[in-house]
């Protein structure tokens, strides 16, 4: 707040221009100009804002400004568009007080994007919710469709506004925006069909060419070049620093979010099209029979695809463009036209199609960001439209942009004299009468109902006979020659007066922004507006849904003679309206200045920023808001920036605001006309005044600031001087603690020798009372012990690793200690040993056991053995609980499986091996074939005499079975197992927990075994013709058996 009012009483720049001294023309100019260069671009007039368009983006709009601003006082911060924002929010959310926003200037000055910036800023700072999110989307993004169909490139600017915007925001009691309204103002129409060399026709023609896609265009009957089409211009379709293809999808994604259906946007596109086709239909001459002039379609190409569009016939638009029907009461007479007003009729329906497509958006948008409830709302208006304009030449546009200035300008001097004379009454300050400029008379001249030039332009339209501008001019001079704003070169001539800057068929009226000449010619044909009848009905008849429902008016059961109402006075309608509206709410201003002609970025020319202050009537603004007193501040914050200006007020004032600053003032001799003491406030009438304070302010701060630095200085030394003195204490402290220290250990050590010399003396007396024979054995038994008692801890002290596999222990130190050093060994090793077996988990424990088990069956007695330390013993092979096949093997193992092997079965009679499944559980074993997946043999554990393998490292095995079991009548079976060693250990673990027997292991190159017809004696020999798939039985007679192994 401190660097916000030093800003605004800166005597060079001051931000609030209320407060300017001396107050002229060229130190307005020059504040602005100085503000400008340090990059302040906004300025005050008391709670109206100026913006002085930079033409390049500054890093004064991020979301850190926006919480600045938030819930500020307006004057607390420095002047910025987002003071007046928050200000006009405020008071609308909690005064439940209408606000409307004005923003005016001339084009290229920076009115859109101002209205962009209190849109966004207002948007930021309101609640957040998703049905509230949706609806500030939906506000924010009519902007891209409205600048798409109503902004277009100027000598002035690259976006400048053709039409003028009234936004109505509303919200609802918590100030949450439920939706809005828009209204437009006199488009400029007469764009569609010209304008000047170096500018531009609307965007959307242009976006449209160049963002629409190959079969988009296609549909609508387009080229993308632009110079293929009259209505564009041929020499500047490009713009720098604008993206035409991004912009017209920007524009469609807008209106995706509004809520357009695509079949809406595609007829918007098709009329849009047929505007730009119309351009290019062109006329020739010919003439009828009679003799008469008459005009055709030259190339009937354009006419036939605009009929496409459309859904008409080529005949009925060639008639209405080449022909006119002319009605007299009760006779139709049909007249042909020529080629130049044929030309003028192409462009009339070109210049109303556009209009009226521009109306309807506007009307659709408002469909869908209207409030549909009836709840009570607060309303914020925010008002962008044309600035004062004086051209060169100046025609009936520049006329009623400058009426509706003038109407501005008017609702601001009254409603800023109110706002005054309303503070002054409720300070309890008498008020004095403000002298001003009344423009009402110069609004009265434009539009009086019977001799206002607006309604004597009417009544020249209407009057029958030959009309045009000169018997216009006549009338006004006729009427108005006594008029003192109002002159022309025939009442200069009745006055005697000579002015050569007055040329003739012109007027001249004195604006309150300056005198502006107004050339008549073509403010009947604008004033008129009209369309030819057989256009309307021809654009009726059509088959398109939303062009037919531009021309009502052309539905032949309700055909009226009765002439339409004219441009001037529906825009002076309109105008009335608007102020009306404007009177109901609380005014806000933004005058937005363009500082040069170039769009050069920083760059401020003083005459051209001098002819828009007074355009805008800045001056007069400042007037009016210092007439009395200049300066007013609530007594609290007065108070607070001047108490130490007075001693009885500094450093504190226990009293009330108004008495502090009563005698604040008191003391600082001020003349008594120069202060006025409200109800709240402290009034100062002359700047200088305020400077005078602001001067001594600065003077006693500084020599606050020296006092405030002395006492710093004084502190900081003494507190600096306490420290070390204080850390000097402690060192001494700290010093004589550890010399007593040392000299306390010195005394313990020194009465150590003494008691060691004294108990020595004593032992060696007592020893030789004492002394005897057994004195050598007590020695002996003592030194024993000691070197027992230091082997034993110094054993403690040095144990080796935990690791069962580090077998280390240290030596004994001595020869009497080596058997116990071995005991003690393998007592260390075993407990490590059951350690290590107590932490193993069950599955680990159990896979030891089975390859302890191993090791203990087959350990240098199988050759096979060594092989199989580095295969982990899985037990289930097979994957019965995955394999759908397995079903069946699966249920008969259920949960007592212990292993599940594919194996081959040897054929007894010829040797062969067949494939079989083998499954190992608790009770059984189990061969099933693998195909069937069905049990084919199931032996009970019991059943089992004993198992017979050899020392080779082949797989082959006899399963010995009991005569007396329930299978042993079919004899021994013989077995091949890639995975024997496993087999072989977990039969026996099994038959072992089974049965409480162990499993008969024969380790043996010649076996018996018993087969159904008799005993067969099995030799293993090995030899390199058996193959590496496993052994090759081969039999020898009916008894013997070769078994052939790798």
């Amino acid at each position: 707040m401190e660097g916000a009012s030093s800003s605004l009483l800166d005597a060079e720049a001051v931000a609030d221009l209320v407060l300017l001294d001396p107050l002229a023309e060229e130190s307005l100019v020059q504040t602005l100009q100085e503000r400008f260069r340090r990059r302040d671009i906004y300025t005050y007039i008391g709670n109206v804002v100026i913006s002085v368009n930079p033409y390049q983006s500054l890093p004064i709009y991020t979301p850190e400004k926006v919480e600045e601003y938030r819930n500020c006082s307006f004057f607390a911060v420095n002047p910025h568009i987002y003071a007046i924002a928050d200000d006009a929010y405020r008071s609308l959310r909690d005064r439940d007080r209408d606000q409307c926003i004005l923003i005016t200037g001339e084009s290229g000055a920076g009115k859109t994007e101002a209205s962009k910036l209190v849109m966004s800023y207002v948007a930021a700072v309101s609640s957040k919710g998703e049905e509230v999110n949706k609806v500030k989307e939906q506000l924010l993004q009519s902007n891209p469709v409205l600048e798409a169909f109503g902004n277009a490139k100027t000598v002035r600017n690259d976006n400048s506004s053709r039409f003028g915007k009234y936004m109505d925001i509303e919200f609802d009691f918590k100030g949450e925006p439920l939706g809005g309204v828009i209204s437009n103002y006199l488009l400029e129409k007469s764009r569609i069909v010209r304008h000047v060399k170096g500018e531009r026709n609307f965007h959307i023609f242009y976006q449209l060419l160049a963002g629409a896609s190959p079969q988009l265009l296609q549909q609508l009957k387009l080229r993308q070049d632009c110079g293929h089409y009259g209505y564009l211009s041929r020499e500047g379709s490009n713009l720098p620093g604008m993206d035409d293809a991004a912009n017209f999808h920007a524009m469609q994604d807008a209106m995706r979010v509004i809520g357009f259906s695509p079949a809406e946007v595609t007829e918007l596109l098709q009329v849009t099209a047929v505007v730009l086709k119309l351009g290019n239909v062109q006329l020739s001459s010919s003439f009828q029979a009679s003799g008469m002039e008459a005009c055709s379609i030259t190339e009937p190409r354009e006419l036939r695809e605009i009929c496409e569009l459309i859904g008409l016939e080529p005949g009925a638009l060639e008639r209405a463009l080449c022909s006119r029907t002319v009605k007299a009461r009760d006779e139709t007479v049909l007249t042909t036209l020529s080629v130049p007003q044929g030309y003028y009729g192409r462009d009339a329906l070109a210049k109303n199609i556009y209009s009226r497509l521009f109306d309807w958006l506007v009307n659709r948008i408002n469909a869908s960001i209207q409030v549909k409830s009836d709840k009570q709302r607060k309303v914020m208006g925010v008002l962008d439209i044309y600035g004062f304009e004086i051209f060169q030449d100046n025609s009936f546009e520049q006329f009623i942009i400058n009426y509706c200035n003038e109407k501005l300008q008017q609702i601001f001097i009254l409603m800023t004299l109110k706002e005054e004379q309303e503070e002054y009454v409720r300070e309890g300050i008498q008020w004095t009468p403000v002298e001003f400029f009344d423009n009402s008379i110069i609004c009265n001249l434009i539009e009086n109902s019977t001799t206002g030039i607006l309604a004597m332009l009417d009544e020249e339209c209407l009057r029958p006979g030959v009309v045009n501008e000169d018997t216009f001019l006549t009338k006004l001079n006729q009427l108005l020659a006594t008029h003192k704003h109002y002159e022309s070169k025939e009442t200069q001539n009745a006055r005697r007066v000579t002015d050569t800057s007055l040329p003739p068929r012109c007027f001249r009226i004195h604006h309150y922004a300056g005198k502006v000449t107004y050339n008549v010619s073509g403010f009947i044909e604008k004033n008129n507006d009209l369309l030819f009848r057989d256009l309307s009905q021809a654009m009726w008849a059509a088959r398109h849904a939303l062009l037919r429902s531009l021309f009502p008016e052309g539905d032949p059961q309700k055909v009226s003679l009765k002439l339409p109402p004219t441009a001037g006075s529906q825009f002076k309608s309109s105008v009335a309206m608007l102020m009306k509206n404007l009177y109901s709410k609380n005014p806000n201003y933004i005058r937005c200045i363009k500082p040069n002609d170039t769009k050069a970025a920083m760059v401020f020319t003083p005459e051209l920023v001098l002819a828009q202050v007074r355009y805008l009537g800045l001056m007069e603004n400042v007037r009016v808001r210092r007439a009395g007193y200049a300066f007013r501040q609530p007594y609290g914050p007065f108070l607070q920036r001047y108490k130490m200006l007075n001693a009885r007020t500094w450093p504190r004032w226990h009293g009330g605001d108004r008495q502090g600053a009563e005698v604040l003032l008191a003391g600082l001799v001020f003349p008594a006309e120069e202060l006025a003491f409200g109800r709240t406030k402290i009034f100062i009438r002359s700047p200088r005044t305020l400077f005078d304070l602001e001067r001594r302010r600065q003077e006693r701060v500084a020599q606050l600031a020296t006092l405030i630095q002395k006492t710093f200085r004084g502190w900081r030394c003494r507190t600096q001087y306490q420290l070390m003195r204080k850390s000097q204490i402690l060192i001494s402290a700290w010093f004589r603690g550890h010399r007593q220290k040392n000299r306390y250990k010195q005394m313990k050590r020194s009465a150590l020798i003494l008691q060691a010399y004294a108990r020595g003396w004593k032992a060696r007396r007592t020893y030789r009372k004492y002394f005897r024979s057994n004195a050598s054995a007590c020695l002996a038994n003592f030194i024993y012990r000691r070197l027992v008692q230091r082997y034993l801890v110094g054993l403690a002290k040095n144990l080796p690793p935990l690791s069962v596999t580090d077998r280390t222990w240290p030596p004994a130190p001595y020869r009497f200690l080596s058997d116990a050093n071995q005991e003690l060994r393998n007592i260390f090793y075993h407990w490590k040993c059951k350690k290590y077996r107590d932490q193993l988990p069950a599955s680990r424990r159990a896979q030891l056991q089975a390859r302890l088990c191993a090791s203990e069956l087959f350990k240098d007695k199988k050759t096979l053995y060594p092989k199989s330390l580095q295969q982990p013993f899985r037990g289930e092979y097979l994957g019965l609980k995955q394999n759908p096949k397995y079903q069946k093997l699966h249920a008969v193992a259920k949960d007592k499986l212990v292993m599940a092997d594919a194996v081959r079965k040897v054929n007894r009679a010829n040797g062969k091996t067949v494939p079989r499944l083998l499954l190992l559980t608790t009770e059984h074993l189990v061969l099933a074939d693998p195909k069937a997946a069905q049990p084919k043999t199931v032996l009970s554990l019991s059943d089992i005499r004993g198992v017979s393998v050899t020392r080779f490292s082949d797989g082959f095995l006899a399963l010995h079975l009991k005569e007396v079991s329930t299978v042993g009548a079919k004899g021994d079976f013989l077995l091949v197992s890639d995975h024997l060693i496993e087999l072989v250990t977990r039969l026996h673990q099994t038959l072992e927990a089974t049965t409480g027997q162990a499993l008969p292991l024969h380790i043996t190159d010649r076996f018996s075994t018993r087969f159904p017809k008799g005993d067969v004696s099995i030799t293993v020999v090995e030899s390199p013709k058996a193959g590496t798939n496993g052994p090759v039985c081969k039999k020898k007679g009916s008894n013997k058996m070769e078994v052939l192994v790798h």
